[in-house]
């Protein structure tokens, strides 16, 4: 199979657009894209920065790496499992990014009656049980939400996994959320606790479209 230098470049930018924002760094989080049948994945360790085109992890479908001048993330049995979960997704972003990260920590799902774009984007991100990191364990809850629908989740005590069609789509997915999740706990310190809920009706609506 030939390799794609094209998902090697999509793989690196959205490394660099996370690391700028603070929802990477060398030890947490890593991206992958799946395509023509060879998988496009982060490396160990390394700074999301600082990636270049030979650092990039290239796997085929025997699971044996063909490129890149590191091993890959100690996350790539998550990301072959959930690229077989359904067959519409196409690339994949695991982050710690902090605010979704604290409420899954606090085994929170992400919800909300007062924030109109978290209702109509996003409805709910649950949260799939605790698995330790590496393991078969820790994508053994997420089949469940995904086939729901839905895109993006909390690994319970650990981060978030957001999909796509493609690495592009998993992105926006996740800045949206944490965006969201970032403004729903200011405004909690804000109103001392309260929120000021959009009447039933009109969450039902946006449910709804």
């Amino acid at each position: 199979m030939k390799i794609d230098n094209e998902a090697i470049a999509e793989v690196i930018e959205v490394a660099k657009r996370l690391d700028q924002k603070g929802l990477v760094n060398a030890f947490e989080g890593n991206i992958s894209i799946k395509r023509d049948g060879l998988l496009y994945i982060t490396p160990t360790g390394k700074s999301k920065a600082t990636l270049t085109l030979e650092k990039i992890c290239v796997i085929d479908e025997d699971c044996k790496q063909i490129a890149g001048i590191f091993p890959p993330t100690s996350e790539l049995k998550m990301h072959r499992a959930v690229y077989e979960m359904r067959d519409n997704i196409g690339g994949i972003v695991h982050a710690h990014p902090p605010f979704m990260t604290a409420y899954a920590m606090a085994g929170i799902p992400i919800q909300s009656k007062c924030h109109a774009e978290m209702i109509w984007d996003h409805k709910v991100v649950e949260i799939a049980p605790y698995g330790r990191p590496g393991s078969d364990a820790i994508y053994a809850g997420v089949k469940p939400i995904l086939d729901k629908g839905r895109d993006i989740l909390l690994l319970s005590n650990h981060g978030v996994l957001s999909v796509g069609t493609d690495v592009f789509a998993a992105l926006n997915k996740l800045e949206s959320v944490e965006n969201a999740a970032k403004i729903l706990t200011i405004a909690k310190f804000v109103g001392d606790g309260k929120y000021a809920d959009l009447p039933d009706e009109e969450v039902n609506i946006l449910l709804s479209l």
